[in-house]
């Protein structure tokens, strides 16, 4: 729960936005997804991406989209996305340009290391 919890921080840090209140929204979804661990103990690998989702979505709600991509430069601005929406090894992919941006976590790394999804 912990490393999980330190992939999104590093990622909320690489783009700008790890505010008091934003960092209070990914404690929020630590508690969640404890207590979500807790019922399905096998699930536990899956964590990261689910809380990247979800602070995605809590962010999308009150300030808007983030991540946005790095990867496409002209275009209306939009969000990576994480994959796979349940399971290991979780990614923010563009959908978009086709590519795999960075792991969840790796965001600050991204600069210019997309590689085909």
């Amino acid at each position: 729960m912990h490393a999980a919890r330190a992939l999104v921080l590093a990622d909320l840090v690489a783009g700008d936005v790890a505010e008091a209140d934003v960092v209070s929204l990914v404690e929020d979804s630590v508690v969640q997804r404890r207590w979500w661990v807790e019922q399905w103990p096998e699930g536990a690998g899956f964590v990261a991406g689910l809380i990247a989702q979800d602070v995605q979505d809590a962010l999308l709600e009150r300030y808007g989209r983030w991540p946005l991509c790095p990867v496409c430069g002209s275009g209306d601005p939009h969000a990576l996305d994480v994959e796979p929406e349940l399971g290991p090894d979780p990614h923010w992919v563009c959908h978009k340009a086709g590519v795999k941006v960075a792991a969840v976590g790796a965001l600050g790394r991204a600069a210019g290391g997309a590689s085909p999804s």
